[in-house]
């Protein structure tokens, strides 16, 4: 009885009510397609939540006011439009700034409230890694996704309440980064507990589009009601996090022991070891009973984590998190500065407003889909994570050349050149912070059934974004020296980062071609186990 009423405890409290009303419980293919939705819209709404302060850097720090009249291309005004800016009373003219940003050292400024959330969000995010490993998942991610809404709201409440102290802008974003940081160990872990490895790369590589929808819809929506006063643009993306928090604390299951699956996310490589048998059962049967009766394993309560010591142990992980720390620096320098940089720079010989170059930055975005689907196909046909992360961030330092070269040509090939650029920065970024992270997060070098899921992740993506809090502050500095200088420092980052993984990629060739040779002996491949060889052969 006690067991059944903890299990019923852990159980969401929006399924438990849904599969009351059904009286029988769903598949487990159908709890899945649930974790990978809700876990989308969640690192989605993350994201969101963040470009509000890319996209209001023009209304802060107006460098000129550059309007003029174009012919609507290629979808009508959605991404060329100019629009008179509109001023509103209170005491402010927007076309004048917003002090203290609208000073000789505004940029500057702009960049230390970029890089005060990035270093909050990338030192929280070591100790929210091993938190996740031990507290009940869905609670946490819950408070994460409520507290950043709070925060970034209060950041634009700065505009209602005429505030102009810099220090509480800094201080919002401060506190904002490290809820922030709650976000992205968490949805990986829950992710990595429902899925198994086969197939991994390129399930979390769609499954990573949320990193790029988040952007897209977090730019459209700050854009869509700039016109009404900055602020909206931080309360709205703040509501929609805050929402998104709420349908996360009703419906995640963080763990299938949560809703009764028992025995299936142990160390065994696949979730595939629940048979289809008992699927089946688990369809017609009454409400998770055919699982309870086989014992319920360890769930959201009752997780055994790992140091984060022990954790940066497993073969991998510190060149992986080297990697990004580089391949972040570049993705968050576009992140922050890619709507400041179209508004600032002629483009076919005509300056855009801030709110179409806000929209236009969102084809950045569309490349970044791309890349993170292909990536992660390529790495499991291949088989070979680092060799896939390295050509694509060797293959983005002639696109960002190209892409400041030739992108002021016209829109159209700024467009082109945009999306290729996103493609190649965001694929391995994508893949280091979704498969490579799950794939390290249950090596076999773990010992019984201790997980590091959101350890892992968090020491990879917070080493990474010690490298996303660099790239956007360096860039308010070099900035004012040029934009070349900028993006020589990005290919810099770029050639870095392919570098760092340049004794993984031998080691996935080498691993190649001694499977090449039959084995006498019938060992077993790594495809057939899932894992990866690089890692395999480094314990």
């Amino acid at each position: 009885m006690s067991r059944d009423s903890n299990t019923r405890r852990r159980i969401p409290p929006g399924i438990f009510l849904i599969k009351s009303v059904r009286g029988k419980d769903w598949a487990l293919k159908s709890y899945r397609y649930i974790i990978l939705l809700l876990t989308f819209i969640a690192y989605a709404s993350y994201h969101a939540s963040r470009k509000p302060s890319s996209i209001v850097k023009s209304v802060f720090y107006p460098e000129s006011l550059k309007n003029s009249k174009v012919s609507p291309w290629p979808v009508g005004n959605v991404f060329i439009k100019e629009e008179e800016f509109v001023s509103f009373d209170r005491n402010r003219v927007e076309s004048q700034g917003w002090y203290p940003f609208n000073q000789s050292d505004g940029t500057s400024k702009l960049g230390e409230i970029d890089v005060a959330f990035l270093a909050c969000y990338s030192s929280g995010m070591y100790v929210a890694g091993h938190l996740g490993d031990t507290l009940d998942l869905r609670l946490f991610l819950t408070t994460g996704m409520i507290g950043s809404g709070i925060f970034v709201g209060l950041f634009g409440m700065g505009y209602f309440w005429n505030i102009h102290d810099f220090w509480f802008f800094l201080s919002m974003q401060m506190v904002a980064g490290l809820f922030q940081a709650t976000g992205w160990p968490s949805v990986v872990a829950v992710v990595g507990n429902w899925f198994g490895k086969r197939k991994r790369g390129l399930i979390m590589g769609i499954w990573n589009a949320h990193t790029s929808v988040g952007n897209i819809s977090g730019s459209l929506l700050a854009a869509a009601v700039l016109d009404y006063g900055w602020g909206w643009s931080f309360i709205v993306p703040g509501a929609l996090i805050a929402s998104a928090g709420v349908l996360v604390y009703l419906f995640l299951p963080a763990y299938p022991e949560d809703i009764g699956f028992s025995g299936i996310t142990d160390s065994s490589p696949n979730l595939e070891s629940l048979s289809q048998a008992e699927e089946d059962r688990t369809q017609k049967g009454p409400v998770v009973k055919v699982e309870k009766s086989s014992g319920i394993k360890e769930g959201s309560g009752s997780r055994t984590g790992i140091g984060l010591f022990e954790a940066c142990f497993i073969p991998g992980v510190i060149p992986f998190a080297l990697c990004l720390f580089f391949s972040k620096l570049v993705a968050y320098t576009f992140l922050y500065w890619l709507p400041f940089y179209l508004s600032q720079t002629e483009i076919g010989g005509e300056y855009m407003s801030v709110k179409s170059a806000g929209n236009l930055s969102t084809l950045f975005d569309v490349g970044g889909i791309a890349g993170g689907i292909l990536a992660g196909y390529i790495s499991d046909k291949l088989n070979a994570r680092a060799t896939t992360a390295a050509t694509f961030m060797l293959a983005a330092i002639p696109s960002m050349l190209l892409y400041r070269t030739y992108g002021s040509i016209s829109r159209t090939i700024n467009i082109l050149l945009m999306v290729v650029a996103g493609l190649f920065v965001n694929g391995p970024y994508a893949l280091i912070t979704t498969a490579v992270s799950a794939d390290l997060g249950t090596h076999s070098s773990l010992r019984g059934d201790s997980r590091a899921l959101a350890t892992v992740t968090a020491i990879i993506d917070g080493t990474g974004s010690v490298g996303a809090a660099l790239g956007p502050l360096i860039t308010g500095f070099l900035s004012s020296k040029g934009w070349d200088v900028v993006f020589i420092m990005l290919m810099v980052g770029a050639l870095i980062a392919s570098l760092l993984l340049s004794h993984l990629v031998i080691a996935e060739f080498t691993e190649r071609s001694y499977k090449s040779v039959p084995s006498s002996h019938g060992q077993q491949t790594d495809e057939a186990t899932g894992s990866l060889p690089l890692l395999s052969n480094q314990r």
